[in-house]
Formats: structure tokens, C-alpha cells, sequence
């Protein structure tokens, strides 16, 4: 559906205004007439635009347990009004290649096995200890100013199709173009030095998921921008638009790409789901079904066992939150796959692999009904939360009644207006 609901009578005009008064502060007539353009059905990638135009439908009447999450939603929002905006070139040094508009970040799991000196200032050489993240990746690198540009648009953007409030849009507006578009600070479509390890690698394919993990959320934040938002301009859409073709063809087209498609783990998952998010949201929706259909056998066959286990994930020290974040790219992928006529959750693996049977496994954790029997440094319960949302939404007679007895997440349950899972314990890698 495009643009205002048909059916909606003048008196719900009316009542959606008063209601909104109360939800809101009171705004200028120019800033209200303008979010009425926020009633269009975003053209989202991964959320369902149809749910998020009905969820502020729900919220214009009072919805009540839809107003208590836009309270934590715009709580969340207020807090990054005084960040950012951040930009890639803006650390000490630049990537190895110099350009200072290239993406730097550090890996997150290795460390220096040596002393610190003037004739060895890396303590070099780096060794890996899994699920131990070392601090300096929060250092020199952009990784930690990428994960702001994608957290603070999404809530920014959200808050601003809820609400009303423009400078929720101007601020995101502002924080994407900075990022992305602006040719003094934009950052060059490539990943070329992800995850870079001192004194070894310059860069690595791995570090896709740098992007991988959130950015189909930050396509999602542009469909919400381009319903109308103020600040957001057409200028800005095309530059987004062609950042998206050029980084789609570097992912595709790279032997790094080539190199994180062929993974069989969570790496593996989550460049599919973002090759195909940017392939929907930049028009090629035959790339799009391709890779949702090839998941069948690439992913929930090779990865996932038959009693609903994720293997590679499980070897890890951290199972319980990639097993989890596994599945989020899963979900993710599912969402998609339905824009194209593809329904992964009805698919069955040879052996019965199913992501409802993946997800099911996680239930008695995720409830706290049993511990979780394998390895895990930091557990939280709350990890599983948004992707048994999503199996219950698509049908999963287990998940949907499993969500009364789960954990929300610290900055609260979200689900109802952003039903597309999240990871919720966010560590890199």
C-alpha cells in the first residue's frame, strides 16, 4: 500500500492529532504538516513497511503497550541527538593504502604476544584468543564510530516515523550524508582493510562483517527517510542509491567478497543477507532471490544440523551469542526472502534442518527454562529474544509461546516497532 490509508474517516484524523499531541511536544504547523507524509508504507528491505505504518497507526490511538516502547525507542533516540555526525576521515592515521576516506578497523580477537618497544611498538606477533575482544580495536580504527552511524540512524529514524519530531530526521539526515555523501568526508564503498592485524594482514576479509552485521538496518533507516523526513533530501537519496550500487559491486565483485560469501559460519550468513538487502534496495531483485534461494542448500543445509544446532557456531567460546547471531542474519535473510517470493522458513534440509528447529533449540535458554550446555565466556538470556520474536511471527507454535517468558533486552523490548531481529549483545567479529 502507498501513501494514507483509504479508509481512514476525518474523525481519525482528528483523534490521530490529539493523540499525537499528547505523545509528542507540541511542534510548528510546518513540522506537523510534514509528518504526515510519515503515514506512507516505507519501502523497506528487511522490516515490514506495512507493520511499521500500522504500529503508528496503533500509536496516533493510544495504543498503550505500543506508547511505553516508543518511550524507550525516543529515550534511546534523545540520547544520540548530541552525537556525531562521525566521519572515516576522521582518525589519527589512515588505512594502510593512505586514503584517508577508506575503512579502517582492528581485529577484534588477536593480541600482541610481545612486550611494547621502540623497535616493536605493536608487540608484535599478534596471536588469536577467541572471544577475548582486545581493547585497542576501540583505538585509531573507525569500527567504533561505524557502530554509532548505525545504531543512532536506525533509533533516529524510527523515532522520527513514530513521532514526528524533525530533528530525530534532520539529525539522522545529517549523520548518514556526513558518513556517506558528503565528498570531504564521505567513506569509499570498500571494506578493502577490515580487521586488519598488525605486522600481518593490511586487511582481511572477515571484516566484512563490520558492515554486514547492521548495515541492512541503515537501508532500512533510509526507506524510513525517504517517506518524507526533513533534511533528507532527493540529493541526498541518489547519493545513497549510487553508495549502495558501488559497494554491492565491490562486495560481488572482490576476491574479498568472494572469499566471506564462501565462509560456513555466521560470516558466511550475513554477507548473504547483506548482498541481498543491497541487492533489493537498489533494484535488483534478481540478485535478491538468487542468493535467498541458494541459502536453502549453502546455509541451512551445510550449517545447521539436524537436530537444529549451528556446529561452527558451537565450537565457538562465545555459542550462546553466535549461535544467537547466526540466526539474526537468518531471520534477517527469511525477511527478505519474503519481499521475493521466496519462504525460507518452510524450507527442510535433507536431514529436517529447518531455522524454526535452529531457533526451537535455543528456547529452553532463551527462557531460562534450562542453562545453555555449551561453552560461553558472557551469557545473556536476552540475546535470543528477537529471533524467537520473528519464528513467532512466522508461525512457530513453540516460539510464539515461548515470548511471554523471555528477557527483554536493556534498553527494552522493541519488537512491536521494529519487527526485524537486532543483535542485542552487541561484541564484534
Amino acid at each position: 500500500m502507498n501513501g494514507r490509508p483509504r479508509w481512514r474517516p476525518a474523525a481519525l484524523i482528528a483523534a490521530a492529532v490529539t493523540v499525537a499531541a499528547v505523545l509528542v511536544p507540541a511542534e510548528s504547523s510546518a513540522a506537523t504538516a510534514q509528518h504526515t507524509s510519515a503515514w506512507k508504507v516505507p519501502r523497506t528491505a528487511v522490516i515490514d513497511g506495512e507493520r511499521l505504518q500500522q504500529a503508528r497507526m496503533r500509536i496516533d490511538r493510544g495504543d498503550p503497550a505500543l506508547r511505553r516502547s516508543l518511550r524507550s525507542l525516543t529515550a534511546a533516540a534523545d540520547t544520540w541527538l548530541g552525537q556525531g555526525p562521525w566521519t572515516v576521515t576522521d582518525k589519527p592515521q589512515p588505512a594502510p593504502g593512505g586514503d584517508p576516506h577508506d575503512y579502517l578497523s582492528q581485529a577484534p580477537y588477536w593480541w600482541p604476544s610481545q612486550p611494547k618497544s621502540a623497535d616493536n611498538p605493536w608487540g608484535c606477533p599478534y596471536v588469536q584468543r577467541d572471544g577475548e575482544r582486545n581493547p585497542e580495536v576501540d583505538t585509531g580504527t573507525d569500527r567504533p564510530d561505524i557502530g554509532k552511524v548505525f545504531n543512532s540512524v536506525t533509533t533516529l529514524s524510527l523515532a522520527w516515523y513514530y513521532t514526528g519530531r524533525m530533528e530525530y530526521a534532520e539529525h539522522a539526515a545529517t549523520i548518514v550524508r556526513t558518513w556517506f555523501v558528503d565528498p570531504a568526508t564521505r567513506m569509499n564503498p570498500n571494506l578493502d582493510h577490515g580487521q586488519f592485524i598488525p605486522c600481518k594482514y593490511d586487511g582481511r576479509a572477515i571484516g566484512i562483517i563490520d558492515f554486514s552485521q547492521q548495515y541492512t538496518s541503515v537501508l532500512d533507516a533510509i526507506a524510513v527517510l525517504d517517506t518524507g523526513a526533513p533534511g533528507w533530501t532527493r540529493s541526498d537519496r541518489a547519493g545513497m542509491t549510487a553508495w549502495n550500487k558501488d559497494f554491492l559491486g565491490w562486495l560481488v565483485g572482490s576476491d574479498f567478497g568472494r572469499q566471506e560469501s564462501a565462509a560456513g559460519n555466521n560470516h558466511g550468513t550475513f554477507m548473504d543477507m547483506q548482498v541481498a538487502g543491497l541487492a533489493l534496495a537498489t533494484g535488483d531483485r534478481a540478485l535478491a532471490r538468487r542468493v535467498v534461494l541458494d541459502a536453502r542448500s549453502k546455509r541451512i543445509d551445510a550449517q545447521i544440523a539436524g537436530d537444529g544446532t549451528q556446529p561452527q557456531e558451537l565450537a565457538r567460546t562465545r555459542s550462546w551469542h553466535y549461535s544467537t547471531f547466526d540466526l539474526v542474519a537468518y531471520t534477517r535473510l527469511a525477511a527478505i526472502g519474503r519481499r521475493v517470493g521466496v519462504n525460507l522458513w518452510a524450507y527442510q534440509g535433507p536431514q529436517g534442518q529447518s531455522l524454526f528447529k535452529a531457533v526451537d533449540c535455543l528456547l529452553p535458554a532463551a527462557t531460562g527454562e534450562s542453562d545453555w550446555p555449551y561453552p560461553e565466556l558472557e551469557f545473556y538470556r536476552y540475546a535470543a529474544s528477537d529471533i524467537v520474536h520473528a519464528a513467532a511471527d512466522a508461525g512457530d507454535v513453540r516460539a510464539r509461546a515461548a515470548v511471554p517468558d523471555l528477557q527483554a533486552p536493556p534498553g527494552g523490548d522493541l519488537w512491536a516497532l521494529r519487527p526485524a531481529a537486532e543483535q542485542l549483545d552487541s561484541i564484534a567479529g
